[in-house]
């Protein structure tokens, strides 16, 4: 009877153990983001108005950015480790919460970063936006 208990919660055990899967870079983006910076990302989230500084069009990233997509600056200011987001914006630093486990990013200087995967996500959903 002991041993059919034990092997019966095995599984249980297990499922604590494995690894939990990212939520996808769109979910996130959804569940924090949008409703300042609007489904698309344009800045017109139904938050929007009356904010000060408005919300950015974060579909222009890579244009204001000399057509290259500004990863290290949107990781940090979405952390909120670089925050180049006044203060009084209201904008949340994503990087107070728990982000989960962390992968490491090889950045152009080529020295390997962890990054929690969540907040990779969000950034890699951020790029896929770029006009």
């Amino acid at each position: 009877m002991r041993i059919a208990l034990a092997l019966a919660l095995v599984p249980i055990a297990l499922a604590g153990c494995m690894p939990q899967e990212t939520p996808s870079g769109a979910l996130l983006f959804a569940e924090s983001c949008a409703a300042c910076h609007g489904p698309a990302g344009q800045g017109d989230g139904p938050a929007a108005s009356g904010l000060d500084p408005a919300p950015a069009d974060l579909t222009g990233l890579s244009d204001r950015n000399g057509g290259t997509f500004p990863m290290e600056y949107v990781l940090s200011t979405i952390d909120g480790y670089g925050r180049t987001v006044p203060a009084h914006s209201g904008m949340p630093a994503f990087g107070e919460g728990d982000l989960g486990p962390t992968v490491v990013v090889e950045f152009e200087d080529g020295v390997g970063t962890p990054v929690p995967a969540q907040l990779l996500a969000l950034a890699e959903y951020l790029r896929s936006l770029q006009d």
